[in-house]
């Protein structure tokens, strides 16, 4: 089993224990094991197998569809005896707009390109679902088999990186400053930085600051090992867009990492129109070089600019799903939902099905979910999103698109059951930059999101996965920790403000 979702409430200490099993034992000794059970009734879980053993359909590729979906297999597959299963939603993890519907609308028909509607209209049957580059993706890393890179360090000025409008002031219903999004470069190791260009596309930043990293493990993956430290001329409160050029700091300083955080945008309209609101809000850049000055004012750019991953790293707080017909990835074609509820995987039992919310938009997200209800499919919950911590979204970024997306699903069916956010899988709290408040705790962090707003209602169950141990690099012994380490991170979610009666 993939996945241990938290919808198995109190009883993830057996489940988790079976999963792992189910994880490890490839990678043990095929000698004989001894496992000893422990009966005790005072300690005893009451669960139904047929609600708590579940499985997952993920990451299934169009060749492999008459196989898996053939009778003889789905015969082999149900005898494992699982109860529910899940649709995971894989083209989020490879930073990718989701065609759930081969069939839909563009927000400019006329060019079909923009934001993409699939249809709710009950035609052929849908056996396959698609995957769409982003042409205004800002992070470098993410799917590199699909040979994609970030726009803001790839050598062309024609090419740009653009915020989610979602998360814009237009569509919150509060100011861009407490939202900021950011971009981070990563040169690999520490160099001696005092100068930046920013070249801005539209809209750009009006108000933004540039930062330093100062600390001695990774800003990305280690977000509480240091601080982001502002350059003496780093705050810049009248942008004016354009090649803008910027001398930092006297003395060079060395660092690895450097962000710039924007607070207030031009909402001036982009390269795409102004007939759209989507085009005209958040932030672009279409090119950033970084380096110092040399004695004589020569600028030199510590920079790598090239189109690919061997360009200088990039990671930014969201990018925007903007995209065209001709960008579908051939390779990432998935399993339509037709074929997912009819071909019998499903064991005739409600199934959790995923929406894609951070490279999506509410009105495509609550188009699926009525286009499964008029077909008749059951659906015990939604999954909103698939592992923005993987992704390194903040949590207030998520929480604001979590809402918006509730908001259009519930006019759908007041009656889902919505949640997530999909952990990619950890033993301990997930953590973040410190907010305002010196915070870190991602999932405290977005419960208190939805509590301050009165919308803790929305969010009706937790789920995440469960990677313990390297599957190949354990003992046998090891296995007898997992409870213990499920109940564990049981615990934190709770701790961090999961209501007690939240699965």
């Amino acid at each position: 089993m993939r996945k241990l979702s938290a919808t198995l409430a109190a009883n993830y200490k057996l489940i988790g224990a079976i999963m792992l099993l189910g994880i490890a034992m490839p990678c043990l000794d095929a000698g004989a094991q001894t496992i000893r059970v422990q009966a005790d009734s005072k300690q005893a879980l009451p669960f139904d197998p047929d609600k708590a053993l579940g499985s997952s359909m993920d990451i299934l590729p169009a060749k492999d569809f008459e196989k898996v979906y053939s009778e003889a297999i789905l015969k082999e597959s149900l005898s494992a005896g699982w109860g529910p299963i899940s649709y995971r939603l894989n083209t989020e993890l490879t930073m990718s707009a989701w065609h759930w519907n081969p069939s839909g609308t563009w927000s400019d028909p006329t060019h079909k390109s923009g934001y993409f509607v699939g249809s709710t209209e009950q035609k052929e049957p849908i056996r396959q679902s698609f995957a769409y580059s982003l042409p205004h993706r800002g992070s470098t890393h993410g799917d590199a088999s699909a040979n994609e890179f970030s726009r803001i360090t790839d050598g062309d000025s024609a090419t740009y990186w653009k915020s989610n409008p979602y998360l814009a002031e237009k569509f919150t219903g509060e100011g861009d400053a407490l939202l900021p999004q950011w971009i981070v470069l990563d040169f690999g190791a520490p160099v001696d930085l005092d100068a930046i260009q920013i070249e801005w596309g539209n809209p750009y930043a009006r108000k933004y600051l540039i930062q330093y990293w100062n600390g001695l493990l990774d800003a990305i993956t280690s977000p509480t090992s240091g601080i982001w430290t502002l350059f003496t001329n780093g705050d810049v409160r009248d942008g004016k867009g354009g090649k803008t050029f910027l001398k930092l700091s006297e003395a060079p300083v060395r660092t690895r990492f450097v962000r710039v955080l924007m607070t207030a945008s031009s909402n001036t309209c982009d390269t795409h129109g102004s007939e759209d609101v989507r085009n005209c809000v958040g932030y672009a850049v279409n090119e950033i070089a970084m380096g110092n000055r040399t004695s004589d004012g020569k600028f030199i750019d510590l920079v790598k600019h090239a189109r690919g991953q061997n360009q200088t790293a990039v990671q930014v707080s969201s990018n925007d799903s903007w995209h065209t017909e001709a960008q579908a990835l051939p390779n990432r074609v998935q399993t339509g939902f037709d074929l997912f509820f009819t071909s019998g995987i499903t064991n005739k039992l409600p199934a959790m099905i995923a929406i894609s919310v951070v490279y999506a938009n509410p009105e495509d997200a609550a188009a699926q979910v009525a286009y499964i209800e008029k077909r008749g499919y059951p659906i015990s919950y939604v999954e909103m999103g698939e592992e923005p911590d993987g992704q390194f979204m903040v949590p207030e970024d998520y929480a604001a698109l979590y809402l918006q997306f509730a908001t259009a699903l519930h006019r759908v069916d007041p009656k889902l059951k919505l949640g997530g956010p999909i952990f990619t899988g950890s033993n301990e709290d997930i953590k973040s930059w410190p907010d305002s408040q010196g915070r870190t705790s991602w999932m405290g962090r977005f419960v208190d999101y939805l509590k301050v707003r009165g919308r803790l209602s929305d969010l009706t169950f937790v789920s995440y996965e469960h990677y313990p141990f390297s599957p190949c690099d354990i003992n046998w012994s090891d296995l007898y920790r997992e409870p213990e380490l499920v109940r564990h991170i049981g615990e934190i979610w709770r701790e961090d403000g999961v209501p007690a009666m939240f699965p």
